[in-house]
């Protein structure tokens, strides 16, 4: 599981969790992505295309990654504090709150990484 809690706001932070969900699902691992914070703007169409960094792989292609393979969730409270809804969000988020967060990571073998 990853927890990513930053966005533009902290853009190598951000690109820290997107890479390595990436990277975790290349190599077999199953990864449960859940947004949080400023990186909850991820979850709308497009936002990820407006994300850059220099030498990263861009945003859009790691979040399409995860979304093929993993899953991503959008916090609760992060999506209503936006005003975000689930008519609003990429096909293939889900949002959840923290009863589903602790289930998740209290999970058998379950590694919990929080950028």
């Amino acid at each position: 599981m990853i927890k990513v809690t930053a966005g533009a706001d902290a853009p190598e932070r951000c690109n820290q969790a997107f890479t390595v969900a990436a990277a975790a699902l290349a190599s077999g691992v199953p990864v449960s992505l859940w947004l949080t914070g400023e990186s909850s703007w991820f979850a709308l169409p497009g936002r990820a295309k407006e994300f850059a960094l220099a030498e990263a792989a861009p945003l859009e292609d790691l979040l399409a990654a995860v979304l093929a393979a993993g899953r991503v969730t959008l916090c609760t409270q992060c999506a209503a504090r936006r005003d975000i809804t689930v008519d609003d969000v990429i096909d293939g988020v889900r949002i959840a709150g923290a009863p589903t967060f602790v289930e998740e990571i209290l999970g058998e073998g379950v590694q919990a990484l929080v950028y």
